[in-house]
């Protein structure tokens, strides 16, 4: 799939906007603070429903009004779409397809896309709450309908910490347990899914990582992946993790654990009757990790009662990343640790089309080759060489290996200013802007 057109309204720096796109590698260039990242944050706000930069959505509404408008026309296999969201600052976001009304958490359906950025560093070194959030991204690009799985995962941990907290201030009463016990049921249900769905995605990461990590760093350093789970006795938010080599309770599948690093069979996101993790070895059934879920929640009962929150579950989990068999976090230089949050995004990626069947996702690097010498540089062009499309951000164009440069787009305070012969620009509205029900909506408001 590619982005044939990119419209933008009062989208960050952006009053309106319009990009003419194409197949292969298109460049944006310009000094630092221009608007380059707001175009290809916009992109890929489409198939994540976040933003790379913050976490709330308020940040890309240009000042002083009160939604923004993000319009593009995909192309894939000769067949256009639509696609548009409206990012509203006090009402729901809105979303579109060809024109029609959608859920805004559908749109992963339709559009596909994968970034790297400066900000990815803090995945490999930032707390656990980035590595979850990375992982899931990827999960609900390749399933969608998982994104309903974790939005009624919230509102059930939402409700069961409600009960805690009025538990601990009240003392728990016959009424309340039972209340608690059926929130338990519910978050062991959901939460047992969204566990499957990552120790799977860990297990089918772990070739293309080290694939992807080889072609950038040119050297085999032995990076690694794997899931810590809560349910094994490791909370990652409390314990600090992955600063130290995994327990052997949870690195080792000891008793009463169902394993680190490890996937599910079931009929759900992903997964065969006969799924392995990364070395072959069988995976955890649902249910062994709802057996384990249920012991842990139980052995954890009057803890969660004290501190009025829920300390079991994958709310609770990290992933853990290794290099020559030691932590990266904390172990590997500032370089290593680019590398392999760079080799991360190549790695999903290359899972994205390796099983999608909207073609390749449109792979984003933002502001990436700077930060990088010139045999990597090489090393990475060449790697990305078979992408359908890819949007680069730069703002010196030397940085930037010449095979990567065919296509150039000039962006200065917010406006585009120039491109090369092979795109099409125009800094103001594209005539079906007014065709939108959604920017119809934003008139009128």
């Amino acid at each position: 799939m590619i982005v044939r057109h990119l419209t933008l309204s009062d989208f960050r720096n952006y009053a309106a906007a319009d990009v003419e796109l194409a197949p292969g590698t298109n460049l944006f260039i310009g000094r630092n603070g221009q608007g380059k990242t707001n175009l290809v944050e916009a992109i890929g706000y489409l198939s994540t429903l976040g933003s790379h930069r913050v976490s709330s959505d308020q940040a890309m509404i240009r000042a002083g009004r009160d939604s923004a408008i993000i319009r593009t026309r995909l192309e894939h296999n000769g067949r256009d779409l639509l696609a548009e969201v409206q990012i509203n600052r006090s009402t729901p976001n809105r979303a579109q397809v060809n024109r029609g009304q959608i859920k805004p958490r559908e749109l992963p359906r339709y559009f596909s896309s994968v970034l790297f950025a400066p900000e990815d560093l803090g995945i490999v070194r930032g707390d656990p709450s980035a590595r979850r959030k990375f992982a899931d991204q990827l999960i609900v690009l390749r399933t969608p309908r998982m994104a309903g799985v974790y939005a009624d995962y919230d509102r059930t941990l939402r409700q069961r910490n409600t009960l805690l907290k009025s538990a601990r201030g009240s003392g728990l009463k016959e009424s309340q347990l039972s209340t608690l016990e059926v929130w338990d049921d519910k978050l062991i249900t959901l939460g047992t899914e969204i566990i499957g769905a990552r120790s799977r995605l860990v297990a089918e990461l772990a070739a293309p990582l080290q694939d992807a990590y080889r072609s950038v760093v040119g050297d085999d350093h032995g990076p690694r992946i794997s899931l810590i789970m809560s349910v094994d006795g490791v909370d990652a938010d409390d314990d600090g993790f992955p600063n130290a080599p995994a327990p052997a309770s949870a690195a080792s599948g000891a008793s009463g654990s169902v394993g680190s690093g490890s996937g599910y069979a079931s009929d759900g996101v992903g997964s065969t009757a006969s799924a392995t993790d990364g070395s072959g070895a069988a995976l955890p059934t649902p249910a062994e990790v709802t057996e384990a879920f249920r012991r842990r929640i139980a052995e954890r009962r009057r803890a969660e009662l004290d501190r009025g929150v829920t300390l079991v579950g994958p709310h609770r989990d990290d992933l853990l990343f290794e290099l020559n068999g030691l932590p990266v976090k904390g172990y590997a230089s500032h370089g290593e640790s680019w590398s392999f949050a760079l080799s991360l995004k190549l790695a999903s990626a290359e899972l994205l089309r390796r099983e999608s069947n909207l073609g390749d996702p449109v792979l984003i690097l933002d502001d990436v080759f700077a930060e990088l010498d010139q045999s990597r540089r090489r090393r990475l062009a060449e790697a990305i060489s078979g992408y359908e499309q890819v949007l680069i951000t730069a703002a010196v164009l030397d940085d930037v290996p010449e095979q990567l440069t065919a296509r150039t787009v000039r962006i200065a305070a917010g406006e585009i200013v120039g491109t090369s012969d092979n795109a099409v620009l125009s800094d103001g509205p594209t005539d079906n802007s007014s065709d939108s029900a959604v920017a119809t909506e934003t008139d009128r408001g």
